[in-house]
This record gives structure tokens, sequence and C-alpha cells, in this order.
């Protein structure tokens, strides 16, 4: 029985390895690389680098190098230059404030020095957690307040107990910077880049929602078969959090790729928040999609022309932004597509408001309403999507598509005389 469950343990482990690596294999390389960067590190316990007791007592100050790559070392290169500049300065900062803790309060006595360190401490580790609250601090140098904290505490109380100061203060920031340099090192292998997740991800969640406009005037008027491919837009909606960690981390990252410096990461934080507004109004639409209350057919049937043009138009609107982002060029056909939804819209109002609905009860207009209601809605947005894409093909300088021109050569019979 026992046996039994060890090998279901084991299938399942399996599994979950063999289906994360297969959604990105890059997780995989991550760990080993971490492994890679870790062993190296250890030997500076182990061979006992430093001499002079560098590795007594538990070897404290080769924890810390160890614990810099633990901690640094995140999945993302922007992730990874932002924790270790703020750990480095941090460390310099902190360092410097227990170093100056400790020359002001050693001319007095131990009893008064103590009291006096005790008040810095609180001082200090008060400003510092205080800053991690304000938010234009926090989003990118909550981890340099933390480790102020840290470092200062470490190295003002250390002291107190007679410890080398300015050799505690050096190993300290020595460590840090060992092991920082090894994850530097090791980012260098198959580098992973937030800028280029971050703009793969809005262009996917643009291209969701086309999905699941292409195939929504099918399934809402019972001539399409794509429902199992139009839940996709569900990810949109809770997608915030990501892109602006992505954001924060695509900013310390150097230019890499078509990325310029100063590329405008910002605006795809605008993008996503239309994406996500248009979202929301697709599953008010799923709503009417799966409620049972759709109205009577010969309603539906009134507004299935104008519905079907402006969910279609929509999606392929929305589909040429998402491919021209990928390929990181101009969209130049977009924009007809957009046209032609708000077009759909003025004659969708005409037909609301002709009088051709007769003695239709209320309530079978309702369904029909709010649907055509939402999908003019959508037409704004989608037609907000667009122009923020085309914002930042300007300010990016995306380039424009190639104009590819089929060229037929004729081999024409030669008239020889």
């Amino acid at each position: 029985m026992a046996l039994e469950k060890v090998k279901q343990g084991v299938k399942g482990c399996s599994a979950m390895v063999v289906k994360i690596g297969g959604e990105d294999p890059r997780k995989i390389v991550h760990a080993l690389k971490v492994g890679v960067a870790m062993a190296p590190v250890s030997l500076i316990y182990y061979f006992d680098l430093f001499h002079d007791g560098y590795s007594t007592g538990s070897g404290l100050y080769a924890m810390w190098a160890i614990n810099t790559v633990a901690v640094v070392f995140e999945f993302s290169i922007g992730a990874t230059i932002g924790k270790g500049v703020n750990r480095t300065f941090a460390t310099l900062l902190g360092g410097a404030l227990g170093v100056g803790a400790h020359s002001a309060t050693s001319f007095a006595g131990n009893t008064s020095e103590s009291i006096m360190l005790a008040f810095v401490i609180f001082f200090i580790s008060g400003v510092a957690t205080f800053g991690r609250f304000i938010p234009k601090l926090k989003a990118r140098n909550d981890y340099f307040f933390l480790i102020i904290i840290v470092t200062f505490g470490l190295i003002a109380v250390c002291t107190y107990r007679g410890e080398k100061l300015i050799e505690m203060a050096e190993k300290r920031m020595f460590t840090v910077l060992v092991g920082y340099a090894t994850v530097l090192v090791c980012c260098c292998i198959c580098p992973c880049w937030a800028g280029q997740d971050l703009h793969t991800l809005v262009a996917t969640n643009i291209h969701t929602l086309a999905t699941f406009l292409e195939g929504f005037g099918g399934e809402y008027f019972g001539t399409g078969n794509k429902r199992h491919e139009m839940e996709g837009y569900r990810g949109v909606i809770d997608s915030k959090s990501i892109e602006e960690s992505l954001v924060n981390f695509a900013k310390w990252e150097p230019r890499h790729g078509k990325f310029r410096y100063w590329h405008p990461w910002e605006h795809y934080l605008k993008i996503g928040r239309l994406t996500r507004e248009c979202a929301c109004k697709i599953d008010a639409l799923n709503g009417c999609l799966n409620s049972d209350m759709k109205g009577s057919l010969e309603i539906r049937e009134k507004v299935k022309g104008a519905c079907t043009e402006m969910s279609r138009e929509c999606s392929k609107a929305l589909t040429e932004v998402a491919e021209g982002m990928k390929a990181m060029t101009r969209s130049t056909h977009a924009d007809p597509h957009v046209k032609r939804a708000e077009a759909a819209v003025t004659n969708l109002k005409w037909v609301l408001q002709a009088p051709i609905w007769g003695d239709a009860h209320l309530l079978d207009l309702c369904p029909a309403a709010t649907v055509a209601s939402l999908l003019m809605q959508i037409v704004a947005c989608t037609a907000n999507v667009v122009d923020s894409v085309h914002e930042l093909a300007t300010l990016s300088k995306f380039k424009n598509p190639n104009v590819v021109t089929d060229v037929v050569l004729i081999n024409l019979p030669l008239d020889i005389k």
C-alpha cells in the first residue's frame, strides 16, 4: 500500500515536471543555472579562501555569499539586476550607517552606548520600514530598505560586542559582490528578459480577446462551434499584477534585441489597462452567451447582421495589432476594420430605433439589446486599444511592414532569323 502511494507520488511529480517544462523550458534551464551559481560560491566555505578565521563560527561570511546568490538570482535579467543593485547599495549604506553609529556612540560608557545604539537602531529601522510603504519607492526599492535594516542592525549589534568593525564591513560587502558577480555570469547563459516577456504577454492578451470575438457571433446566433477556444479571456482580467511586475523588472534591463534604451515600458501598462477594460466587457458578453434568457429567435435575427459584423471586425482589428506587436511592426490594416465596426454600430443604432419591433415584449427585447449594447462598447474599447498600440509603435519606432512584390518572370521566345 505504501509502495503504491510512493509510485503514484513519483508519477505525479514526473507529470508535473513534464508539464512545467513543456509550458516553459526556460524554467528548467533557470533551475540548472541556480545550481551552477551556488556550486562555486560554496567553495569559499569549503576551502577557507580568506583564511584568518574567515570561515570560522559556522562560516558566517561564506553564508552571506551563498545567501546573496539564493536570494538575488531571479528568473529574469531585470529582476536579478534590480535585486542585486538594491542589495549592493543597501549593504554599502547600511554598513556606513553601522560604522557611523558605532563611531558616534563609542565615546560613551557601556551602558550609555547600548542605550544610544538601541535608539539609533530604532530610528533607522523605523525610517527604512516607513520608506517601504511609499508607493513609488516600494515598487522598485522595497528590497533596498529591507537590506538596510538587516545590514545596519547586524553591524551595529556585532560591533558592540567588540567585533572587528571594518573587517566585518569589508567582508560583508565583498561576499555580497562575489555572490552578485556569480549571478551575473550565470545570467549570460540563456538569459530571460522581462521586457520580452512583457511585450509577448500584452500582445498575447490582445490576441486572446480577438479569439473570443471571432467565435462569439457564431456561438450566440447558433452558427459556430468554437466554444472551447473562447475561455482564455479570463486570464487577461487577472494579468494586472504580472504586467506591473514585468514593467518594474524591464526598467532595470540593458538594451537587448529590438528593445532600446529608454523603451516606453510604462505605455504597456496603458495598453494592458485598456485590454482588461475590454476583457471585462467580454466577460459580461460571455454571461449573455451562457444565459438561458436569450430572447426570441426572431428578435435576434434582426440584430444578427450588425452584431456579427461588429464582433468579426473587432476580432480582425485586434488580431492585426497583436500580430504587429509580436513582429514589432506598424499595423496598417487594423484601422479599416475599426472603421467597418463603427459603421456596423451606426447601422445597429438605426435598427434599434426603427419602428420594426411592433408589440414585442420587453423581456424579449432586453437580452438582444444587452448584447448589442455590450458589443457597441467593445467596439469603442477596440478602437482605444488599437490607438494605444499605434502610440507604442510611434514611441518605440516600430518598422513599417515589408511590402513584398511578386516578380513573375516570363520566358519569351526569341525570334531568331
